[in-house]
């Protein structure tokens, strides 16, 4: 993958138990649809509570989205060189390998091991974003991921577009 990251930031219009307030990695958009993992949303269950190989790994497991909870995504910064993993950018890469995920908690570098994902049909996210249910962000840099606690994510999303929550009218903008 090349280019920068694409952060779909909800509006503060978006409401609902699973969107409302979240920060999704885009992983893929293309004419059959799109995916993408929330990165904002840590559950209270570790990963060792998931995995027995997992002992002491005290790190949340995170909601990546409503589709296949079963499924799982490790997103960490520095690159293992294994054959399943896939370099986002400098500094981010995924891999839904489990092989991928147990070298990467050996190494001892933090990472996200995020369940489920969220999914759109072919024209379903262009049509929510033209309607204004999200704010997208491009960047260069994952350290959203990496230095910004998870709390903080959407609003600091906003705030590096220049964003104020509230002066954000519902709706999509209109030319």
């Amino acid at each position: 993958m090349s280019g920068p990251l694409t952060f779909l930031v909800a509006s503060p219009h978006l409401h609902g138990e699973v969107f409302g307030g979240t920060v999704i990695l885009l992983l893929e958009h293309d004419a059959g649809g799109a995916m993408g993992l929330i990165v904002n949303a840590p559950t209270p269950q570790p990963v060792s509570e998931l995995m027995a190989e997992a002992e002491g790994q005290d790190a949340p497991a995170w909601l990546g989205g409503p589709v296949d909870p079963t499924l799982g995504w490790c997103l960490y910064p520095d690159a293992l060189e294994l054959d399943d993993e896939i370099r986002l950018v400098p500094g981010l890469n995924v891999s839904s390998s489990l092989e991928v995920l147990h070298a990467v908690m050996e190494s001892g570098q933090p990472y996200m091991l995020v369940l489920g994902y969220a999914g759109w049909s072919a024209g379903q996210l262009t049509e929510e974003s033209r309607v204004g249910a999200w704010i997208w962000v491009e960047q260069d840099t994952p350290e959203l991921l990496w230095e910004v606690p998870a709390a903080e994510r959407w609003s600091e999303a906003l705030r590096r577009l220049g964003v104020i929550p509230s002066t954000i009218m519902p709706g999509g903008a209109q030319a």
